[in-house]
């Protein structure tokens, strides 16, 4: 059977949840031989080209896998494509500036991105595309807000502000977005001296917020409002990075089938995932 001909079945092996046994069957090869090819395509990987220029409305996430590997993805959401990609150790200011600057140099005009707010990208996003709009994922603010304060905090001012986060997701229109933020504020004129409350540490010689966690969510919320609603001006800006979350889901299932492969073969079994969605556009 020709090469090229083979190629069906590793990207089954890579898009599917298809194993040896189900492979063997049904393409009439030897486990071993089916091993040989996959470890063929896996010593290279293809480029991603650039589908689209115009008005982009950009997913930027990243997500871990074991051995320090993170995969940063520039997503389209227009026309959910992999515009770019980069898999790296961790999500750092200098490398993400420098895709964005690709992005630019290649002619790819940004109409908004829509991120978790991570420090690193959200500094490159300001050196290289400043004037771009940047939506906070709405999802992630109120799933952080569940996670500092707990889902059952004690402190009747955490279970308000508990309240309110929830509230994030539900915002569909600009007398909603205003009465949240009404409420927010009317909230924290309230409670401020007990979120802002400090404690001296005799043993560091520090100040220290006596309710952390409240303060740390608080926070947040606060840094997080002049990019929480531009998705009420333009509705093609999603307020959220759920669909990469998904997308991550779906690809760690596939490496968990696989898993026992090398570091630079499970790179490009990354690098081939990519292709294949993008080419089922």
């Amino acid at each position: 059977m020709a090469l090229r001909n083979q190629f069906i079945w590793f990207e089954k092996w890579i898009s599917e949840r298809q194993i040896y046994k189900y492979l063997v069957r049904d393409s009439g090869l030897s486990q071993s031989s089916l091993q040989r090819l996959f470890r063929h395509y896996l010593e290279q990987a293809p480029e991603v080209a650039i589908r689209s220029k115009v008005k982009a409305h950009l997913l930027i996430d990243a997500t871990y896998f074991p051995n320090d590997l993170c995969l940063v993805l520039y997503y389209d959401h227009d026309i959910r494509y992999t515009q770019l990609y980069r898999i790296t150790d961790q999500e750092r200011y200098e490398q993400m500036r420098e895709d964005l600057e690709n992005l630019k140099v290649l002619g790819v005009d940004i109409a908004s991105i829509t991120c978790d707010g991570h420090k690193a990208l959200l500094k490159a996003i300001r050196k290289v595309y400043p004037n771009v709009l940047i939506q906070r994922c709405l999802v992630h603010i109120k799933r952080q807000s569940q996670t500092w304060l707990t889902m059952c905090p004690k402190a009747p001012v955490a279970q308000e502000l508990l309240r309110l986060s929830n509230r994030i997701t539900h915002l569909k229109t600009y007398e909603q977005s205003n009465q949240w933020l009404a409420d927010l504020y009317h909230w924290y004129e309230r409670s401020k001296v007990y979120i802002n409350e400090k404690a001296f540490n005799q043993d560091t010689g520090r100040f220290w917020y006596r309710h952390k966690m409240l303060h740390q969510t608080t926070s947040l919320i606060i840094k997080a409002i002049p990019n929480m609603f531009h998705y009420l001006d333009d509705p093609q800006i999603p307020y959220t990075t759920n669909r990469l979350e998904s997308f991550f889901g779906h690809l760690k299932e596939k490496l968990e089938i696989h898993r026992g492969l090398r570091p630079q073969a499970k790179r490009n079994f990354i690098k081939w995932y990519l292709h294949f969605k993008n080419s089922g556009k």
